[in-house]
């Protein structure tokens, strides 16, 4: 890995560790799924005329629109208003022990021994988690919970659909998502012009920062670095990601760090972690092999 690479990808992470409490910031001044709903604008307008689908891969996107567009971000977002910013970047990790399950599921893949004690790690991190008085809401924190299955769920769509390139999938994801968010938004959230019209700078910076920031240069950047080097190479960084998020949170928020998140998260960690771990193992020994989507 060249020094550039290395730069690029803790760029990344840093973007994506960030992004919890620039989420947490905007979703206190603006309504989580109408900040969806215009995050989902502004990425589509800025991506999907760039890069036009194939009218055979219409239909996979749509897919991925119901599932990663309105189950993980809505969530998320839904999950970030409730939740402390330092609990959602741990929370989401679940999504990779749930790729793991569907994986066996979808894909006939062996659990084995390693991947089956690292999911039971990250599960009990999450109930740690979950028992904390001051984190999060029961919504909040359910919230996270789906979410973190919609983003395993459409990493099984995406495997399936590994021929639209990425920048398309951003894009027109998000352009058949921005209906979808804007119709929940009008039917569960109210006073929408009072409170854009209310917003400060920081939640339209924050608006900015996560549509290009996060979802448009760390993902270019992201697609990048993986398709030049080893997944090897590049995966393990993204285990920084929840770190930066916690740290975060605590810092930037003054969120408390608790026992609960201390003990929690590290399990969390290192559940994922010994998942991730094994799964690189696997990709030496079986280069040829179709990756599981962890």
């Amino acid at each position: 890995m060249r020094p550039t690479d290395l730069l690029q990808a803790l760029t990344v992470i840093l973007i994506w560790g960030l992004n919890f409490v620039v989420i947490k910031t905007a979703v206190s001044e603006i309504p989580p799924l109408l900040l969806t709903s215009l995050r989902f604008a502004l990425v589509a307008l800025l991506v999907a005329p760039l890069f036009r689908p194939r009218r055979d891969e219409i239909r996979g996107i749509l897919w991925l629109s119901l599932v990663m567009g309105v189950g993980h971000f809505g969530l998320l977002f839904i999950g970030l208003q409730g939740a402390d910013a330092a609990t959602s970047a741990l929370m989401i990790q679940l999504g990779i022990p749930f790729s793991v399950i569907l994986s066996t599921l979808f894909f006939s893949d062996t659990l084995g021994p390693v991947r089956l004690s690292g999911m039971l790690m990250a599960f009990a991190g999450a109930a740690l988690l979950a028992g904390e008085p001051g984190g999060g809401t029961p919504l909040a924190l359910g919230a996270l919970l789906v979410s973190a299955f919609c983003w395993a769920w459409s990493n099984i769509l995406i495997k399936r659909y590994h021929h639209i390139r990425p920048m398309a999938i951003i894009g027109w994801m998000s352009l058949f998502s921005i209906p979808l968010m804007a119709a929940a938004s009008l039917a569960l959230e109210n006073g929408h012009m009072a409170q854009l019209q209310a917003a400060s700078w920081k939640a339209w910076a924050a608006l900015g920062y996560i549509a290009i920031g996060s979802s448009i240069i760390a993902y270019y950047l992201w697609y990048r670095l993986i398709g030049r080097l080893s997944i090897n190479q590049v995966v393990p960084f993204s285990l920084l990601a929840p770190l930066i998020g916690v740290a975060a949170g605590v810092l930037i928020l003054d969120e408390a760090f608790t026992l609960y998140k201390a003990l929690g998260g590290l399990l969390t960690i290192s559940g994922v972690a010994l998942i991730e771990l094994r799964q690189a193992r696997r990709r030496r020994q079986s280069p040829a092999a179709p990756d599981p989507p962890i």
